[in-house]
């Protein structure tokens, strides 16, 4: 795939599950099964030479393994490289860069899953492949790389796929909490993100979920690891940070759109998450990013 169509087709997952450039399986809102995993997309480019994609933050799981060195993620200005020695894995509602425009062999999955790691575990988790482990990971970029002319063997990468999450998410590296999220917590999550445009409140949430404010409140932050008030806050921004890049709406009308009160508001809230005002943000990256999705 040359460099201009990737461009034009990659639109990096921002806000959906879904690259465009990857195979498509279940999307964000469908509950996990008794494992707890939900498989979104499974992808593999075997020459990805754009993968430049600026203030990613997403409400789903990323693994990266590059069979060749050459990109990298950065999470506070600290670069962490993707080579043939590590996969990365990067839990869901981390604000992250992606930079990369060599040449590479590159896989990765997008993942939802009910269980939330214990606070302080590290992000990216960088973790050493078994054979087995890379077994997989070569399966898949086989299957998914194969001619265009061969039947691609849907199950089976999604199978593969889901073996290769249950081998790494089972690995002692990880500490998970002992709790899973529950269905309440669940509804009102769901509800977070289908009504990210209008004006949430803890009661409306609390009610969601069936449960009293306090209690809410502090069942939302042992399972998400934020406050609910800070998770509607970064589906807000990460939205308006698509809207921003993709579209000529003004401030005003992205502020609208988003849930903000004003454009002064949205404004102060974009900053403090991105570390860049909206307009400088639009400036910077609206050209850079891709045109679709």
């Amino acid at each position: 795939m040359s460099k201009s169509v990737l461009q034009k087709r990659n639109r990096g997952a921002y806000d959906q599950p879904f690259s465009g450039v990857g195979v498509e399986f279940y999307p964000l809102g469908v509950p996990p099964d008794h494992s707890g995993i939900v498989l979104h997309e499974s992808g593999y480019l075997a020459r990805n030479d754009w993968w430049h994609f600026p203030d990613v933050l997403s409400p789903f799981w990323r693994l990266y393994y590059n069979f060749d060195p050459g990109h990298s993620v950065v999470f506070g200005g600290h670069e962490v490289p993707l080579t043939p020695r590590h996969i990365v894995l990067i839990p869901d509602g981390h604000l992250f860069h992606c930079r990369g425009r060599t040449p590479v062999r590159n896989l990765w999955l997008a993942f939802s899953s009910a269980f939330r790691l214990e606070p302080g575990q590290p992000a990216p988790l960088q973790l050493r492949p078994t054979r087995m482990e890379l077994a997989l990971l070569r399966e898949i970029a086989q299957m998914i790389g194969a001619p265009p002319t061969a039947a691609l063997p849907r199950r089976r990468v999604y199978h593969r796929s889901l073996a290769l999450l249950h081998l790494l998410l089972s690995r002692p590296e990880l500490r998970w909490q002992t709790q899973t999220v529950p269905e309440g917590i669940r509804r009102a999550t769901q509800h977070i993100h289908a009504a990210l445009g209008t004006p949430l409140t803890l009661p409306e949430l609390a009610r969601e979920a069936g449960l009293s404010v306090s209690a809410f409140s502090r069942h939302f932050r042992r399972c998400h690891g934020v406050a609910p008030t800070r998770y509607v806050m970064q589906g807000r921004v990460r939205e308006a940070a698509r809207l921003l890049a993709q579209t000529g709406a003004t401030l005003e009308e992205i502020a609208e759109r988003t849930g903000f009160p004003n454009r002064a508001y949205f404004s102060r809230v974009f900053a403090q998450l991105t570390g860049e005002p909206p307009a400088h943000f639009r400036r910077v990256h609206a050209a850079e990013r891709p045109a679709s999705g």
